[in-house]
């Protein structure tokens, strides 16, 4: 039995042995709250208990009893631990980016800040200036650089430039005004020690594939060949771009419209990358035609995982396409990132059929068109992975009160397809995150924040390695067909036979009354859990742990070096912080679009809220033009 005595100050990071002695139920934590300092307690269970740090004075440990005592600044009460406290943290908020040092003369810049490979900044608008120019250095521009003259917009009461493709360095910025088409030097301002941070590259998109996935190199820039389209409203039926459609043409052939240009790619001559930029909102109706009557703009390589390299970007915090969706297929090298789904047709974003080392992130994903079904009020699916896709990473999205947010799997998959889902902030959405069959999924660092239904499903043989994920207000974070909860009455969702789940590093926050959340390990069942949860992350589940419906076993494919990706998670209880700051999950500075999604019983309602469904439908996009 180990006992020791000690007197900490609120906001002191400790270490805790576990702490005997008896347990008692604490009367005064406070709710979770990512954006002030507080101390977590993990009870033995996984579960927290929060306290706001500046409300206390002291935490005491009693070594005679083997109890811990807080007591608050305020109030005559004090909080009781005992047996049941397995450790003692302090986590802090994410802390907001820095802008860099703007120096003005002329143009008055209000704004700039670094991003994840870019950079943006805004300015008033300047009595006489019909353009401005701006220039970028740093990084591979050892001298100042005038950028894209479409990156740089007229928003009416302000203007903006947004700069992507940088490596991480530290930039500068000089904005010069053009005055009766003179750009006037002596009138421009700047914006100094501009530190651009790297996009977190890890996951199963880059295990075994070389030079960058899509239209950039992994550190950041354009490939060397990449053709750049730029893509708004009013210009989605006329965009030009020349594909290659013979090996003997070294020009290529002019085709007219996003989906037409990207249909050429399918001729699989084309090699050259293509980086498409989306500038504001891009309706359904702007569009020059769908390859996908289902989901709508249709990327599709000639043969199966057909090297494509292509990248669909946002540009700044209000790029977004509504009305449709993104259909995948037959895609190797193939990046989304930066923009939002708004009321897509069937799923956001699906890649269906033979697809590989696709990468999925900061990107914000809401409501699809309603289906037949019960349970297709929000749409049939947010991101699904089906048809032997494989070496996919989705990280870093934002999921909006979506329904059924990703299936990995249908029932022709091996387990050998790989993919992994991390960073995402799971914003009050229903179920699937991911529900998996017969694949091989890595789940970790997720955010799950009041999720109504569950979280993580494994059937049909599927093995999923569920992660340092921290769970709030998560009825069932974890669950295997047809065993531990899901085993409870008539079965919570599915009726396949079992995957097999091992879970690592988890918490669970703010579990509710739901009488199902506890979860169930192999310490407590040693035939029906819903996970079999181990000590450390490099321990293997033996094969003699099968499931209970159809005998699978778990593959172990995540203590195999030769099939594992490399990375380094963050403890569970520092994953909202980051998910949710400002180089976290969704679009830069989490988009243009807000909706709270935070009312009394929103934890646990998995209905369609209307006020969001109606705030997407009628959302008038903030209206720009290009300067000249």
């Amino acid at each position: 039995m180990k006992r020791r005595i000690a007197s900490i100050v609120a906001g002191v990071a400790i270490s805790l042995a576990v702490v005997t002695g008896s347990a008692s139920v604490p009367a005064h934590s406070s709710l979770f709250n990512r954006n002030v300092n507080q101390m977590l307690l993990t009870m033995k269970d996984c579960s927290l208990r929060f306290y706001d740090t500046a409300a206390l004075s002291a935490l005491a440990f009693d070594s005679a009893t083997g109890e811990m005592v807080v007591t608050p600044k305020e109030g005559e009460w004090t909080d009781t631990y005992g047996a049941d406290l397995a450790a003692v943290d302090f986590a802090k908020p994410c802390a907001e980016v820095a802008g860099g040092e703007i120096v003005n003369r002329g143009v008055e810049i209000t704004e700039a800040r670094p991003w994840l490979e870019s950079l943006y900044a805004e300015w008033k608008p300047m009595s006489g200036a019909s353009s401005y120019r701006v220039y970028i250095k740093g990084g591979a521009y050892a001298s100042h650089t005038l950028v894209d003259r479409e990156l740089v917009r007229d928003y009416g009461t302000y203007g903006r430039v947004d700069v992507p493709g940088l490596p991480a360095a530290t930039y500068s910025l000089r904005v010069v005004p053009v005055v009766e088409g003179v750009e006037r030097e002596e009138l421009s301002s700047t914006v100094e020690r501009l530190e651009v941070r790297p996009l977190d590259r890890s996951g199963f998109a880059f295990l075994g594939h070389e030079g960058g996935i899509g239209a950039y190199k992994d550190n950041g820039e354009l490939k060397d060949d990449a053709r750049v389209i730029y893509v708004t409203s009013a210009t989605a039926k006329t965009v030009t771009c020349n594909v290659r459609q013979s090996v003997k043409d070294d020009v290529g052939k002019e085709f007219t419209g996003l989906q037409a240009i990207i249909t050429a790619y399918q001729k699989g001559v084309e090699t050259r990358p293509l980086a498409v930029r989306i500038l504001g909102t891009i309706e359904a109706g702007d569009m020059d035609s769908f390859g996908s009557k289902a989901e709508g703009l249709q990327v599709k390589g000639r043969n199966a995982y057909s090297p494509l390299n292509i990248t669909i970007e946002g540009i700044g915090e209000d790029a977004a396409i509504r009305g449709f969706g993104i259909l995948v297929r037959n895609s190797t090298s193939v990046e989304f990132r930066n923009f939002a789904v708004m009321l897509c047709m069937d799923d956001c974003l699906s890649f269906d059929t033979a697809n590989s080392h696709c990468w999925v992130h900061n990107m914000d994903f809401f409501y699809g068109s309603a289906g037949s079904d019960k349970d297709q009020a929000k749409g049939d699916g947010t991101v699904d992975l089906k048809g032997h896709s494989r070496y996919i990473t989705v990280a870093y999205n934002r999921f909006w009160d979506c329904g059924k947010t990703s299936l990995a799997g249908m029932k022709s998959e091996s387990t050998e397809d790989y993919a992994d889902y991390h960073h995402n902030w799971f914003d009050h959405s229903d179920s699937r995150h991911p529900r998996v069959r017969t694949m091989s999924v890595h789940v970790w660092n997720n955010y799950y924040d009041g999720v109504s239904k569950y979280g993580v499903g494994a059937t049909m043989g599927s093995s999923i390695f569920v992660e340092s994920n921290f769970y709030r207000a998560t009825p069932d974070p974890m669950l295997i067909s047809g065993q531990g909860t899901d085993a409870k009455g008539s079965g919570t969702f599915s009726g396949e036979s079992g995957g097999m789940i091992k879970s690592y590093g988890n918490v669970y926050a703010e579990k509710g009354s739901s009488s199902n959340y506890t979860v169930i390990t192999q310490e407590q069942s040693s035939v029906s859990f819903d996970c079999y949860q181990v000590s450390e992350r490099g321990e293997r589940v033996p094969d003699t742990v099968k499931t209970l419906v159809g005998g699978n076993v778990y593959n172990n494919f995540d203590t195999d070096p030769a099939l594992m990706f490399s990375y380094t998670p963050l403890r569970a209880i520092d994953v909202p912080a980051v998910v949710t700051g400002s180089f976290g999950a969704g679009r830069l500075n989490h988009g243009s679009f807000t909706y709270d999604l935070t009312y009394p019983g929103s934890d646990r309602d998995y209905s369609v809220v209307a006020g969001l469904k109606e705030t997407l439908s009628t959302h008038i996009p903030a209206p720009f033009t290009i300067y000249p």
